[in-house]
């Protein structure tokens, strides 16, 4: 039997510069699923993302989820792609086992952790407070600087870590301090800065966007002060959760989390297709 795919819509051409598709999985010219290849919103027409791959009950375990994840990346190499890149929720265990199997790389995956309605108290000595503008400008700079470090480190080509760096941050960031549904503290001990945290109001979350330990106050339990900060102004805030993303490299980060109550909801996946 030949799985193929067949595509259900002419190629679709964003405003934003990004082109997608949508097909049905074929065997024998006889539909057994769906799947969507699109290109990325941020790394541009070199990255790929194959979402939406659906097979359906009698033809799974029978590999043509296999084949028709093949068949997409043929088609992204075709587009001029580079990378291919998929997400996969943490309770889906058979399209985490297929990702692997196809070669996939854990970039990162996304944590989150439900608060109840009593806000966690810091330990004696350290306190929270904003972010003054004075330090919030050197902050980003560096910020930026490291995150887009990130990227390259994962195999992002360095003039697409730094135009993700540079768009998100001022998405994001664009009014310093005064930036809509954005926190920015500075954890102190005894008075001393050690840290600090960037989160933001969600519309149902809080998000854990950045939090950093000052590199001369590391060891001493600062980071699991941050954290908890956090949570307590999201749930000053009146929101019933709180998220984060961890890149896959980052073991003591993820162990901290673990420990603190937050779990995988999400991994996130990426394939060199060159």
């Amino acid at each position: 039997m030949t799985t193929t795919l067949r595509p259900t819509e002419p190629l679709q051409n964003a405003a934003d510069g990004t082109r997608s598709r949508h097909y049905q999985v074929c065997v024998n010219s006889r539909p057994v699923g769906g799947i969507r290849l699109s290109t990325h919103p941020v790394f541009g027409s070199s990255v790929a993302r194959l979402t939406d791959l659906r097979i359906e009950e009698p033809d799974r375990g029978r590999g043509r989820g296999t084949v028709a994840a093949l068949a997409a990346e043929e088609v992204a190499r075709g587009w001029g792609c580079r990378r291919i890149e998929v997400s996969v929720s943490a309770d889906a265990e058979a399209a985490l086992r297929l990702t692997r199997a196809l070669g996939y790389v854990l970039r990162n995956r996304g944590m989150e952790k439900p608060l109840g309605p009593t806000p966690p108290g810091l330990p004696a000595g350290s306190s929270g407070r904003p972010m003054t503008e004075a330090e919030f400008v050197p902050w980003e700079e560096q910020g930026r600087e490291s995150y887009a470090q990130t990227w390259m480190e994962r195999g992002v080509p360095e003039a697409q870590a730094r135009e993700k760096a540079r768009r998100d941050h001022e998405q994001l960031l664009g009014r310093g301090t005064a930036s809509e549904n954005m926190l920015f503290s500075v954890l102190e001990n005894e008075g001393v800065p050690v840290g600090t945290l960037w989160l933001a109001l969600q519309e149902e979350r809080a998000f854990v966007f950045d939090v950093v330990v000052d590199a001369a106050h590391r060891g001493r339990g600062h980071g699991r002060t941050l954290m908890l900060l956090g949570e307590a102004q999201a749930v000053a805030a009146g929101r019933p959760a709180i998220a984060l993303n961890v890149f896959a490299d980052n073991a003591p980060a993820e162990r901290l989390y673990e420990s603190l109550g937050y779990r995988t909801t999400s991994y996130h996946f990426s394939k060199q297709l060159a």
